[in-house]
């Protein structure tokens, strides 16, 4: 189906064009249009929290094995010219990479829902680098990153998900954040920007292959996006012109690579009273896949009406269904996680770490993730009794709300339930700025940083408008002293 089809349901009497794109402009032009708008203090003050989150889950990626070849790659670079989180100053294109690679490993990365896509990874450090490069201020950082998740989002929530079967959004979408991102700090006009977005998108992609084989390719997904992104924007500025049509055009993104895209998504609601896309981001409050933490809210509210109604304990119950919607099942479904990786990407796992935390009035942690926790009896006792079945009715709903029904069925035949209609963090379920605050300084703890420069950075991110040089955050940075050294989690 070619680009030209997919504009005609979006039809209004100026032609085949969606509502508010005139016959004369392209998607891309109107969404450049939007991206020059003026951000305000509200929506700077959300792009720090993003920050904030960013820098937490990279900090404790970068310690992780996963994170070792890209940090090694970096280290080969000319010193001191840009800041990386492992704490080395090294050249701004190779830090712009590695910090990249790292916003995802942990699985604790933001998250958008209708775009089905996590923008932080990309687009913050893709921010940073640039921002470094050219000098920027805190201000002129965060209206770039306002200014990137907006195209990344609009994007994203056109591709729909007949995208999502196939590639990785994160990947795909965020080359177009990082080329916005990079088009707000490097002051590109209308036309540089389009170009900027039209040769990101030319080359964007990543495919879901690598989630069923044992790799570190999503943490160079993210990098590669990044990279690609503000290449094109440095390109734009010396003259390099991208294609203005790459999003509806016959042979475009859309016709591409999503049976039923949308473009009126990317220019709908331009003018929200609420403001920018940034505020309906989503923060991850377990180290989990995103598709896993309705489940593990159920699993926590079911052990809280357990325990009050005092029904019996893990070793009473005799067997546990997860209903939740497609998605989740097609990435989580995995009765017998024998990796990290995996458990992250188990609803089974997810489901029993979470009721056994919860009966005992807590919340689930970092280490019931980690391989020395997959073999422990009564986790593996109590997610041998998980089943995960889809439910037509969530998958309906789906990517509008990420929503499970867990079923306990007891010993004695009682049967509790439980329907989580939206995950924790979410704009219905917000995190708080307290919880959002406590993460960071649980991962930072976690990666072996000390309270004290914790605490410091934790002040500085927040307060990054006031800075007249976002150097002059970065090197707040902590230094990593060796890889692999983080707290025994």
């Amino acid at each position: 189906m070619s680009g030209q089809i997919y504009l005609k349901r979006a039809a209004k009497a100026s032609g085949n064009q969606p509502v508010g794109v005139q016959a004369h402009e392209t998607v891309l032009e109107v969404l450049a249009t939007r991206l020059a708008a003026s951000i305000d203090d509200a929506a700077r003050s959300r792009a720090a929290r993003h920050v904030l989150d960013w820098l937490a889950t990279a900090q404790l990626g970068v310690v992780q094995p996963a994170a070792s070849g890209f940090a090694a790659l970096a280290c080969e670079s000319a010193p001191n010219v840009c800041r990386a989180v492992a704490g080395q100053s090294v050249d701004w294109w190779y830090a712009l990479q590695l910090n990249a690679a790292l916003g995802n490993i942990m699985e604790m990365d933001d998250l958008h829902r209708t775009s089905i896509l996590h923008p932080g990874p990309v687009i913050v450090p893709a921010a940073i680098a640039v921002a470094e490069k050219v000098g920027a201020s805190g201000a002129e950082l965060l209206d770039a990153i306002v200014r990137g998740y907006e195209a990344t989002i609009r994007i994203g929530r056109a591709l729909g998900t007949s995208h999502y079967k196939y590639f990785h959004n994160t990947s795909s979408c965020g080359s177009f954040g990082a080329a916005a991102a990079a088009a707000s700090l490097l002051k590109l006009d209308r036309a540089q920007t389009v170009s900027a977005l039209g040769n990101a998108g030319s080359r964007t992609g990543g495919l879901w292959q690598m989630r069923h084989e044992a790799c570190e390719t999503k943490s160079l997904h993210n990098a590669m996006a990044a990279q690609t992104g503000v290449q094109s924007a440095l390109l734009a500025a010396k003259g390099v012109r991208g294609p203005a049509q790459l999003l509806e055009g016959p042979h475009g993104l859309f016709a591409a690579t999503a049976d039923h895209a949308d473009p009126q998504a990317v220019v709908a609601q331009m003018g929200r009273a609420d403001g920018w896309l940034i505020h309906d981001v989503s923060f991850k409050p377990w180290p989990a896949c995103r598709h896993a933490h309705p489940a593990i809210d159920a699993a926590l509210a079911l052990a809280k009406t357990m325990a009050t109604r005092s029904v019996g304990q893990a070793a009473d119950i005799r067997a546990i269904e997860v209903a939740t919607y497609k998605s989740a099942i097609d990435f989580c479904n995995k009765p017998k996680p024998t990796t990290e990786a995996e458990a992250k990407f188990s609803l089974q796992h997810s489901v029993a770490v979470a009721l056994l935390r919860g009966l005992a009035g807590e919340v689930p942690q970092l280490i019931d993730f980690a391989p020395s926790n997959l073999a422990v009896a009564n986790v593996v006792a109590l997610r041998d009794r998980v089943g995960a079945v889809e439910d037509v009715g969530l998958t309906s709903v789906f990517p509008n709300h990420y929503a499970a029904r867990l079923k306990v069925t007891m010993a004695n035949g009682n049967v509790l339930s439980h329907l989580q209609k939206d995950a924790w963090g979410d704009p219905e379920l917000p995190l708080s700025q307290e919880g959002l605050q406590a993460k960071f300084v649980m991962l930072f703890d976690a990666a072996g940083v000390e309270p004290d420069v914790t605490q410091t950075l934790l002040t500085a991110t927040l307060a990054l408008p006031m800075y007249a040089k976002v150097s002059d955050w970065t090197a707040l940075w902590p230094r990593v002293v060796s890889p692999h050294s983080a707290r025994q989690i």
